[in-house]
């Protein structure tokens, strides 16, 4: 069971568990937390609640195919008493999402932004001052194949910002443990800054060059030219974070263990583009680009992928 912490007797408080944002992430997490018996509602568009409703969610990961069944709802008010939401939308929905949220949660919920980019987390307590939020780095490779059917495609682990629980609110272990229940890695990080920063270097090196290729990362690392302009993305990077205040790790090996441990992942940008939606490359070699502006950084790598993957995202000229 999903737990607040143990009572006397040893028994774990089950805790109400929600999911905004039911895409690859929300469904991939939301189907793993349901399938172990916890009780999670799922907030998706209408058309795709109708049919969580009717079949369930299916779940098709490396170890398991499964159709899980899900509570599902269009409407965020489903959410009223959740103790523990998960964020999980694009980037560039996050204050839209706060909005939605805000009416219904109260000072006892803790949302976790499971979310690209470095900066969420802080919009989204910006936004919503009557809740703790805490930001988590995802590290997972799925896919939506369907509206009820998410596929995995490799890793899944999460890091997560600690944080300091009022009364009656999820502490991170109960997270971390009851999380564990479900299969899901846990890390705690006391400072997760650097994290988000690693995580937002992969997606700056993988994401738009996987987009406009139209290629998995493992075929995309091994063409010629891309290691290097990933080497030039990812040094452009740690420039900027380091002006920032941030101090990063060496990413590569980082970058290369991506290819290696995710090979047929195309990028969530991809994916998007692929779908005719807009992107959150503004939140990636975007906001690269702009930090590096309003630091005296050059990023042309960067602001080129950026370039790139705004046109393909705009409508063919009639």
């Amino acid at each position: 069971m999903f737990a607040r912490g143990l009572s006397r007797c040893g028994i774990l408080a089950v805790m109400k568990i929600g999911i905004l944002g039911t895409g690859a992430v929300g469904g991939y997490y939301g189907g793993l937390l349901a399938r172990a018996g916890l009780p999670v509602v799922f907030i998706g568009r209408p058309a795709q609640v109708t049919s969580l409703q009717r079949d369930g969610l299916l779940l098709q990961t490396q170890a398991f195919t499964e159709r899980v069944p899900v509570v599902a709802h269009a409407e965020a008010s489903a959410l009223s008493g959740c103790e523990l939401v998960l964020c999980c939308v694009k980037s560039g929905d996050t204050e839209a999402a706060a909005a939605q949220l805000a009416p219904h949660l109260g000072p006892g919920t803790v949302v976790l932004s499971l979310q690209n980019g470095v900066d969420n987390a802080a919009r989204l307590a910006a936004a919503l001052p009557q809740v703790t939020v805490a930001a988590a780095v995802v590290y997972v490779a799925a896919a939506m194949e369907a509206p009820d059917h998410v596929r995995h495609h490799g890793r899944g682990e999460l890091v997560l910002a600690r944080w300091a629980p009022a009364p009656g609110q999820a502490t991170p272990e109960a997270v971390q443990a009851s999380f564990g229940q479900a299969g899901i890695a846990v890390e705690l990080a006391d400072d997760v800054d650097a994290a988000l920063w690693s995580k937002l270097v992969l997606n700056c090196a993988y994401n738009a060059l996987s987009a406009i290729s139209r290629q998995p990362y493992g075929v995309l690392i091994r063409a010629e030219g891309v290691e290097a302009v990933m080497r030039d993305v990812v040094a452009e990077c740690q420039a900027v974070a380091r002006a920032s205040g941030v101090a990063l790790p060496d990413p590569w090996p980082a970058v290369l263990r991506i290819a290696a441990s995710m090979p047929g992942q195309h990028s969530s940008t991809a994916q998007d583009l692929a779908r005719g939606k807009p992107s959150e490359i503004d939140h990636l070699n975007g906001f690269i680009m702009r930090r590096g502006q309003a630091l005296g950084i050059a990023t042309p790598v960067n602001r080129a992928l950026h370039a790139l993957v705004k046109l393909l995202e705009s409508p063919p000229a009639s």
